[in-house]
């Protein structure tokens, strides 16, 4: 089974192949990318407007490129399968139409993916990981725990309850002035900083419910830099390290219950598994402390490669097989969503439009 997957959600213009054997392993047979972030470097964020316009220019090539890299042509695919939501609308509504027009011309089955699920799904690609398994989605947009029963069936143990974590990178690297996209450039300057200088808050340590709270650890960063200033690169180094610290430091303890709530309900699991994704996944300190901390509870960490933890096509032709071996498929009407919760109830929340059932 061979898909093609589009992935126009936020700033990446992308298109992969992918396939899945009769023994259900993935194997990636092309995954071209386009990042915008220089197109959006100038305003410390992405612009929906200066993206959706990118996607437009850019798609076709890269969609063309997926399938020579793979060396397979059009008419033999099982499926086309596009993110459908959750993103940046007009970005969204570029990738979805377009595979919605290639499905009708090549009559092929057209996969509506929710973003979250490409992502949630992605550690069966390069793991061939079983259900179920703890998910931690860290990114620019998203942040929250959630138990990935089977295919469609998610239940959410814990969100942010303001800020994401790569939105909190972000923004704090722009206080600090590093530069867009916020997550490799605090990382970096961090490399080179003292993390215990500045006592920055962790928001939300203890608490019951696996949530997180970044927009309290951001005004602190915040009225750190003002007292400090003016900035000298060693103080910046140092916000970094600092800020970077409290981020790990939180992320361990909110994993720590949302482990304990997973082992309880799973109970007969020989070894549980938390699997962190999404772009804040590539933070190689955040890896080592998950890594630290799953150990000591008797979890496995399963970490997709850095190249498959931003956004993707290969994730998203992964979830339309995963959806396509059930059954699932969907119409031309299969609406672009700017919201989807990953954890609807309605089975069919997870993939709009959709017709079939699971298998």
């Amino acid at each position: 089974m061979i898909a093609l997957g589009i992935e126009t959600s936020c700033d990446e213009t992308a298109a992969a192949v992918v396939a899945r054997d009769k023994d259900g392993h993935g194997r990636i047979l092309s995954n071209i990318i386009l990042s915008q972030a220089a197109d959006h470097a100038a305003f410390g964020g992405v612009v929906p407007e200066i993206a959706a316009r990118a996607h437009v220019e850019a798609l076709d090539s890269i969609i063309a490129a997926a399938l020579d890299e793979a060396d397979i042509a059009l008419d033999s695919l099982d499926a086309i399968a596009a993110t459908a939501g959750p993103g940046l609308i007009g970005g969204v509504i570029v990738g979805l139409t377009t595979a919605k027009a290639l499905a009708l011309a090549a009559g092929k089955p057209l996969i509506a993916v929710n973003h979250l699920e490409g992502h949630a799904l992605t550690a069966r690609l390069t793991d061939n990981l079983a259900f179920p398994y703890l998910l931690l989605l860290v990114s620019g947009g998203h942040t929250q725990f959630v138990a990935v029963e089977d295919v469609g069936v998610y239940r959410r143990l814990g969100t942010t309850i303001d800020d994401a974590i790569g939105e909190a990178f972000d923004k704090a690297a722009k206080l600090l002035g590093l530069g867009y996209p916020g997550g490799p450039t605090i990382e970096a300057a961090a490399s080179d900083g003292d993390g215990s200088r500045f006592a920055l808050p962790r928001p939300l340590a203890g608490k019951p419910r696996p949530d997180f709270s970044l927009s309290g650890l951001k005004t602190a960063v915040r009225l750190a830099a003002e007292d400090a200033a003016p900035l000298s690169d060693g103080d910046i180094a140092d916000l970094a390290a600092s800020f970077q610290a409290a981020v790990v430091d939180t992320v361990v303890d909110r994993s720590a219950r949302a482990m304990s709530l997973f082992a309880d309900a799973h109970a007969g699991l020989e070894q549980p598994t938390l699997v962190i994704a999404g772009g804040v996944a590539a933070n190689q300190s955040i890896r080592a402390a998950l890594t630290t901390e799953s150990e000591a509870r008797g979890f496995r960490l399963v970490a997709p490669p850095q190249r498959l933890c931003t956004d993707n096509g290969a994730m998203i032709a992964w979830a339309g097989i995963e959806r396509l071996t059930r059954g699932l498929t969907d119409d031309l009407t299969a609406p672009a969503r700017p919201r989807w919760p990953l954890d609807a109830a309605n089975p069919s929340a997870v993939g709009g439009g959709a017709k079939g059932a699971k298998a």
